[in-house]
């Protein structure tokens, strides 16, 4: 259960350092930390960010990882933030979940840059990860690489992160994010276990709010009045909503580029639209797959309580509920539905396009009226007065010297008077 510990943000400097993992509310806590970070200042709690997703570039940094283009941007943004972070006075946060697949080079680097090793007066470093069972986090994993322009079936995925070599890429990911000892052994290997605290997400059925209260508790933030309005969310599909993302995948991954894949497909049809198809069966694990899941559950459970880490929640929220009789499978998803889902898609395309031409339409009225103006300018007799004089000027040697006198004295290179 969450224990009465006074919150982190007392005490001696410290840094917050929540890496992860994937799928467990990790987007909403983000979002709140950025938009109150003014407020959060006041209460000497620093999250240093100077754009929404300053931690990830900062991450994929640390990394080195590529990101469909976005690691050219990321360029010294670790340094820049461990800077900032080492600037704070009280508690500093940084958060991303992909800093659960670090390395321990990449770990020890980090640390270090955070300020763990400044002498006597060393910073606190506390880990905080944020967990959720298999059952749910598995299909969640798959779904959010559909939502990334995987074309893999679910079957396939499935086969992959069961194969004990973990050979693939896709196998090297999942459990480079989701294996929770090894994780804590990567980040917590240096750090005595009452600095390392585990935020498990609630089971189905639970009260909406719980999750945050649970994340307030970790990170000291009971009691201040933060706006938690929800802009930005990594809301989850439906199973005929997200077999139609893959098959739009497999029509328009060679045609469309990255760069515009995230903004109309990822947010405008899955976020923006399909997420909002509610009724359609939820994407779950297979019932043949669920008991390897929950012994591995099991496992993970018995270790942690072993190594005496702080939970907040419940240890026990890691073992996955019972399967559903009800499974509907994503790679076999009812027609019907798919097709309407896809209706609904095509629907928000035409809209976007429609607000597009609108731009468009607007834009050109702007640029239409602009050459007018420009134009009648022309057309004014001072400005021919001029042109008439400055040809005449260029056309004989005294004059075009001239000239050259005059534009040096006028600070101007171009050929025009």
């Amino acid at each position: 259960m969450t224990p009465a510990s006074p919150p982190l943000t007392e005490g001696p400097r410290r840094v917050l350092l929540h890496v992860g993992t994937p799928k467990t509310g990790t987007s909403y806590l983000q979002d709140v930390l950025f938009r109150n970070r003014e407020l959060l200042a006041e209460q000497g709690l620093c999250y240093p960010a100077d754009r929404f997703d300053g931690h990830f570039l900062a991450a994929l940094d640390l990394m080195r990882l590529p990101w469909g283009g976005l690691e050219t941007q990321a360029i010294g943004a670790w340094d820049r933030l461990a800077e900032q972070v080492r600037a704070c006075q009280g508690t500093a946060v940084v958060s991303h979940e992909i800093l659960a697949t670090a390395s321990r080079s990449q770990v020890g680097r980090a640390l270090e840059s955070l300020g763990a090793d400044d002498g006597p007066d060393k910073t606190e470093i506390h880990v905080i990860l944020s967990v959720r069972d298999l059952v749910r986090q598995i299909p969640a994993e798959w779904q959010e690489n559909v939502k990334h322009r995987s074309t893999l079936s679910y079957a396939r995925f499935l086969e992959r992160i069961q194969d004990p070599e973990r050979a693939s890429r896709i196998s090297t990911w999942f459990w480079g994010v989701q294996e929770i000892p090894d994780i804590l052994n990567r980040w917590g290997h240096e750090l005595p276990p009452e600095r390392i605290h585990l935020v498990t997400v609630p089971p189905p059925g639970a009260p909406p709010g719980l999750l945050w209260e649970r994340f307030s508790h970790a990170f000291g933030l009971a009691g201040l009045d933060l706006d938690l309005t929800e802009e930005r969310a990594n809301p989850s599909l439906g199973v005929p909503e997200t077999a139609l993302v893959r098959r739009i995948n497999r029509a328009a991954n060679r045609v469309l580029d990255p760069s515009d894949y995230r903004p109309l497909v990822r947010e405008l049809l899955a976020h923006q639209t399909l997420s909002h198809r509610t009724s359609s069966p939820r994407l779950r694990l297979p019932p043949d797959v669920h008991p390897w899941a929950v012994d591995l559950e099991r496992s993970w459970v018995e270790e942690i309580e072993e190594r005496g880490y702080d939970v907040v929640g419940d240890v026990a929220d890691l073992l996955g509920v019972p399967p559903d009789d009800a499974y509907a499978d994503p790679d076999s998803p009812s027609e019907r539905a798919v097709a309407g889902a896809a209706v609904d898609a095509i629907r928000a395309l035409l809209l976007e396009n429609s607000r597009l031409r609108g731009v468009e339409a607007r834009l050109a009225g702007e640029l239409h009226e602009t050459r007018a103006a420009l134009e009648r300018a022309y057309l004014r007799p001072s400005y021919l007065l001029r042109e008439r004089v400055v040809r005449k000027l260029e056309s004989t040697g005294v004059g075009r010297g001239a000239m050259s006198v005059y534009r040096r004295a006028r600070g101007r290179s171009s050929r025009s008077a």
